[in-house]
């Protein structure tokens, strides 16, 4: 199931090769810095143990999160260096039969369709899924503690949890894309993550692979 424990004999003809893309940056003082990559690493796991001739790739954990600067962790390539090594990681996997990135960080999203676009203008098998959850707060919020207390409960600071911005992310935007993070929240969350549960976020998860499954059997 994970690349990196076979050798290349055993890797197969033709496995489809999913690549969970996540981030390093700070995810408010109760999560850890990693949480984008465990949940997207999480939900490629789910699907490969839902489907056949399907590796995970080891994650990209170090992308494009330069909206949080100012918080003491935070490391970020930016959009440009992303999106040059989606394109290459892509490429380099022409013995697959295709590669599915499994994103859970939404400020790679400019990097990661315009990687792409270049990558099906040259004519390769890449499809690039994101998780939808409607209702979901933006950023270390109710959502995102839920799912971690789902997949990685240890890893929850309970006593830190603390509300952050509450205002809605149309409103809080502007000032996001000119400003950063740190600009509308001291503390790093977009959200509030109070009356999360660990049973709310099993079954955010399981709605999440069961659409990622979907769109997998779908494309492939």
């Amino acid at each position: 199931m994970r690349l990196g424990d076979a050798t290349w004999t055993e890797v197969g003809p033709s496995p489809i090769v999913v690549v969970p893309v996540g981030s390093c940056e700070q995810h408010g003082p109760h999560l850890p810095i990693d949480t984008d990559t465990r949940i997207a690493v999480a939900l490629a796991e789910r699907l490969a143990e839902s489907m056949t001739d399907v590796l995970v790739a080891p994650p990209i954990g170090i992308t494009s999160s330069g909206e949080h600067r100012g918080f003491p962790g935070t490391l970020s390539i930016g959009l440009d260096a992303t999106e040059t090594v989606i394109v290459e990681l892509v490429r380099s996997a022409d013995w697959a039969a295709g590669v599915v990135l499994v994103n859970g960080h939404g400020g790679n999203t400019a990097a990661v369709r315009t990687a792409v676009a270049t990558l099906h203008g040259e004519g390769r098998r890449v499809l690039d899924w994101w998780p939808r959850i409607p209702g979901g707060d933006a950023h270390a919020g109710r959502t995102e503690t839920s799912i971690m207390l789902a997949i990685a409960p240890g890893t929850l600071r309970t006593e830190a949890v603390q509300p952050g911005a509450t205002a809605s992310l149309r409103d809080l935007y502007d000032t996001l894309a000119t400003e950063g993070v740190a600009a509308v929240s001291t503390n790093g969350v977009l959200g509030d993550p109070s009356g999360s549960s660990a049973a709310e976020g099993a079954a955010i998860v399981d709605a999440l692979v069961a659409d990622l499954v979907e769109r997998v059997s779908a494309w492939r």
